[in-house]
């Protein structure tokens, strides 16, 4: 016996008989894995730092409440209540951006928080997607109705986004924001000889960074030339290492592990790092997997759609969730410099848990609107003439 009956067509009916399962199912696995590492990875960093052994771990379940809520309920959202979504994250996000460079607490030396009592909000999280959906929209635009300008609008866009996060700082976010306009601007028909230009202005961008930033200087010459160990003082990126090597196959097994106990950031940034040592290099692939099934699916569904706007749009959150987690997995295994950039959906961190929530669901809605023009004729045909 069916709980929902094909012969409703309120909205909980279409979007329970057109939401991708397979795809919800994968996220939702995530977010399960989340808790899990949370509990294993958490407890020394807050023992060390003199808080209680279950401060992070009880934390993360209270974001995560809210961060399944959103994810469930922008899921459920058609295409033009996509977009005002979006357009409320970015304009928002902007908006406590400024705010947090004038009056927000300073953190390791940047300016990217808003302190609001129980916990920090980073803005510029919540703008990313936002600004995905957005800079589609009006690359669609710019397509169908050429007297708009809808390709220097997108430039404008992403040139106040950049440069807000550039003045925080915080280079790893920029750099994941520029190559996700860079996509967007390849999918949506971009020649190859302006992408290889763009390509080339980013490498100027990052050479500028180079010399105008000491720590980001410091983390690409660490990374090119890591200096010798003196006297046991290493970097995240040595203990990271370690807890590869000490992992191997299949771990040391919960609460086993060592490196977890010296490695700050193994709850955040470096939170693959202990999944390794406790759970072994067989756990990094299943959680491999399971970002890359994610990602190729939006891909493979978002190919299919009809209407470009949800084409691109669905396929660049596709590609901002999966850079983000392809380089926090980079930084995890050395293959990339640090960047501060938490693991989607699994690392610790309020906001980034809420806006890869977001960044999925509206993926998901976005994915919907095919199939539910095949499943609900009227209504979809009703939802298509508004999008």
């Amino acid at each position: 016996m069916r709980l929902i009956s094909r012969k409703d067509n309120g909205p909980l009916a279409r979007w329970w008989y057109t939401v991708d399962w397979p795809l919800m199912g994968a996220v939702w696995l995530l977010m399960a894995l989340g808790v899990m590492f949370s509990l294993v990875a958490s407890p020394p960093v807050a023992q060390r730092i003199g808080l209680g052994g279950f401060h992070f771990f009880t934390r993360h379940l209270l974001f995560l409440l809210p961060a399944a809520a959103l994810f469930a309920a922008s899921s459920m959202l058609n295409g033009p209540l996509t977009r005002r979504l979006a357009l409320l994250l970015f304009i928002g996000g902007l908006g406590l951006m400024g705010l947090a460079l004038i009056a927000g607490p300073e953190i390791k030396g940047a300016h990217r928080w808003i302190d609001l009592g129980p916990f920090n909000l980073q803005p510029s999280e919540l703008a990313k997607p936002g600004f995905v959906v957005l800079a589609a929209w009006l690359l669609v635009e710019a397509k169908r109705r050429p007297e708009m300008p809808g390709m220097w609008i997108g430039w404008g866009l992403f040139g106040l986004f950049a440069g807000l996060l550039v003045l925080q700082p915080d280079m790893g976010q920029t750099v994941l924001v520029a190559a996700t306009w860079l996509g967007l601007l390849f999918l949506s028909g971009l020649a190859w000889r302006h992408v290889l230009m763009l390509g080339g202005a980013a490498l100027a961008g990052l050479a500028a960074a180079f010399v105008a930033f000491d720590h980001v200087r410091a983390r690409i010459m660490h990374f090119i030339d890591p200096p010798p160990v003196i006297d046991g003082a290493r970097t995240q990126m040595d203990f990271a290492r370690e807890a590869f090597l000490n992992g191997g196959l299949f771990g040391a097994g919960p609460g086993g592990g060592s490196v977890n106990k010296y490695l700050p950031d193994a709850h955040t940034d470096f939170l693959l790092a202990a999944v390794a040592e406790e759970f072994g290099l067989m756990a990094v692939i299943v959680v491999i997997g399971v970002y890359v099934f994610i990602v190729q699916r939006i891909l493979r569904r978002a190919a299919g759609l009809g209407n470009p706007f949800r084409r691109l749009a669905a396929a660049g959150l596709a590609i901002l969730f999966g850079l983000q987690a392809f380089i926090n997995l980079g930084v995890n295994v050395q293959l990339l410099p640090a960047k501060g950039m938490t693991l989607p959906l699994l690392s610790y961190g309020g906001s980034s848990l809420m806006a890869a929530a977001m960044t999925l669901g509206m993926a998901l809605a976005l994915l919907r609107e095919d199939a539910r023009e095949a499943a609900f004729p009227d209504a979809g045909r009703a939802m298509a003439a508004r999008a």
